[in-house]
């Protein structure tokens, strides 16, 4: 009874392996699919020119597309700016949650924020570095992209699950 017992459980991890999200298949480091921190629509002119005005400056962001004559320049659409800020700090800052949340008036999206000519990288055009756009290659630091989600999921339910099946698994065959 306990061999039927250990190969159910010895089942069970490999069907768990099987079936983990697409984000912890891919390689360490780089997103599995094209994704975009951009303003929640629910946010205030206010906070989010605050949090533009930061980006732009000490967060270090390339705003030179949304000012004036630039590509994504639209003085009448103060979200897609933001976006546009948001999205290429979140781009230069390691791919975390935490590079897209601006006082929680960005949210990460997998629909492209793109419109007419301004066309916004994605998490997928980070390569060794540096992020390949129409507008230009901008110089990051060392790749350290990361899903912090992701991480999330295996840190509060897949690892602690897997050892506890994997530790029953040695007790009944040992």
């Amino acid at each position: 009874m306990s061999k039927i017992c250990s190969l159910s459980i010895f089942v069970l991890i490999l069907l768990v392996a099987l079936s983990l999200p697409e984000c912890l298949m891919g390689q360490r480091g780089v997103a599995t699919r094209d994704l975009w921190c951009v303003a929640k629509n629910n946010a205030a002119d206010q906070v989010l020119q605050e949090a533009i005005d930061w980006t732009c400056g000490a967060g270090g962001a390339n705003c030179g597309p949304i000012q004036q004559g630039g590509a994504c320049y639209d003085s009448t659409d103060i979200q897609r700016t933001a976006s546009w800020a948001f999205n290429d700090y979140y781009l230069k800052n390691g791919l975390t949650d935490d590079a897209c949340y601006f006082s929680n008036t960005a949210a990460l999206t997998s629909l492209n924020p793109s419109f007419d000519k301004c066309k916004f990288p994605s998490s997928l055009s980070v390569n060794n570095g540096s992020i390949s756009a129409s507008t230009g290659t901008i110089q990051m630091g060392t790749d350290t992209a990361d899903l912090s989600s992701c991480n999330r999921a295996v840190g509060t339910w897949f690892l602690p699950l897997l050892t506890s099946f994997v530790f029953t698994w040695l007790i009944h065959w040992h």
